[in-house]
């Protein structure tokens, strides 16, 4: 018998990949994961302009908008 502490989570209580945002501590972000930080859908011209922003401002740029 399974003590309640062997349970395995049900998967509505694991976060969604859609729902998973890096930070680039983990593994590099891409321009995606920059424009979920400021809180915008990722949609083709954002994540173009955030690719750009990544370009020109290096990786460091995202530490602007996590806490």
């Amino acid at each position: 018998m399974a003590s309640e502490g062997d349970q395995q989570p049900q998967s509505e209580d694991r976060p969604s990949r859609s729902s998973i945002l890096w930070t680039g501590g983990e593994r590099a972000y891409d321009p995606e994961d920059l424009v979920m930080a400021t809180g915008a859908d990722p949609t083709p011209e954002r994540v173009e302009k955030a690719r750009k922003l990544i370009e020109e401002k290096g990786a460091a740029v995202i530490e602007r908008y996590l806490p």
